[in-house]
């Protein structure tokens, strides 16, 4: 009797052990899992893909995130989206990275085996929403290997106006050097560049003859073409040289001895003749205060007032008597300013005669 109640209790004990080691046999497959679940979303998953371009990014690894699956396609696949076939990669480079902060992934929608994953970011200090086309390509051993299937980079159609040379992010360039033209590049013909998405780009000129504070543009939508459009302002230096320069000009119009000086802005019409032994003596007896102004690719000077003084006698044709004459005579001056090739500029002074 007793020896059969022993192994009743020892039978109890058993299946009480085995119990127990069932339950912490659930216990750990629960956790493995939990851990299994949180190792997968944390590195494995579709949304890790993306925060894994998106982190490259915030660190400047330009060179790393075109080596994501889906990010760098061949131009062909990006001229079949709309992308311009010639546009340059000049900006796909660390170089002209802007900052990307505070990346925080708000939506993750699946269908048809497509992962769309929507992420809000400050970037360059501008708060932003992308969405990220994401689709499983193979398997890398037991995990599931991620692509974009619509690459995550833009196009900026940049035109700049006024200026050859031009900095993005801090990056100078200048148009001849990424214009499918080369050094045929037209002023006005806008500059297609790809560009990471997300990301802010600011477009600045800072030359001799001109300056600007600078555009920004964000580009945060996929195989998106945005236009940029910057104007730049001529410089004080710059208004500077061409106020002597039109001084100048207006010099060497003084010094010609005639009532009407060739190809110069100001003269004298007279119903009489100069007194025989006589030559008239022109002066500016006020300059032009000159400005410059954009004028499409190049630069303007907007007629302004200035006065002239001539010296002259004159003859009467009736009674020959002769008359001293000193007067001044208001005239305008305006001009054009051509920048050319080598950078340099072209000042074209002068208002026809009136």
């Amino acid at each position: 009797m007793m020896q059969g109640r022993a192994v009743s209790r020892r039978r109890s004990s058993l299946r009480t052990d085995l119990a127990w080691l069932s339950l912490i046999g659930v216990l750990l497959l629960a956790a493995v899992g939990a851990g299994g679940s949180a190792l997968y979303q944390q590195f494995y998953s579709p949304k890790a893909f993306v925060e894994s371009y998106l982190d490259l990014l915030a660190h400047g690894r330009a060179a790393a995130a075109l080596k994501i699956p889906g990010v760098a396609v061949d131009l062909a696949v990006l001229t079949e989206s709309g992308i311009n076939g010639s546009a340059s990669e000049a900006l796909l480079r660390t170089d002209a990275l802007g900052s990307l902060t505070d990346v925080t992934v708000t939506d993750e929608k699946q269908k048809d085996g497509i992962h769309e994953i929507t992420v809000e970011y400050r970037a360059g200090g501008i708060e932003g929403e992308t969405t990220f086309s994401v689709a499983q390509d193979g398997w890398i051993g037991i995990a599931p290997n991620w692509r974009f299937t619509r690459s995550p980079l833009a196009e900026i159609d940049l035109t700049v106006r006024g200026a050859d040379a031009f900095s993005v992010n801090g990056f100078t360039m200048d148009r001849r050097q990424v214009s499918p033209d080369g050094m045929d590049a037209a002023p006005l013909d806008a500059l297609p560049m790809l560009v990471f998405t997300p990301g802010a780009y600011s477009v600045t000129v800072d030359t001799a003859i001109s300056a600007t504070p600078g555009v920004r543009v964000l580009a945060d939508t996929a195989l998106a073409r945005t236009p940029v459009d910057v104007q730049s302002e001529p410089t004080e230096k710059f208004i500077e040289v061409v106020q002597e320069q039109v001084e100048q000009f207006l010099s060497e119009c003084t010094e010609r001895e005639v009532l009407q000086p060739t190809a110069c802005p100001f003269g004298l019409q007279v119903q009489n003749r100069l007194a025989p032994g006589t030559v008239p003596k022109w002066s500016i007896a006020k300059q032009p205060v000159v400005t410059v102004q954009p004028d499409g690719a190049n630069w303007a000077i907007p007629a302004t007032d200035a006065v002239a003084h001539i010296e002259v006698e004159i003859q009467s044709l009736f009674d020959g008597e002769v008359t001293q004459v000193s007067e001044d005579v208001p005239f305008q001056v305006d001009g054009t300013i051509t920048v050319l090739s080598d950078g340099k500029v072209s000042i074209r002074v002068g208002a026809p005669q009136g």
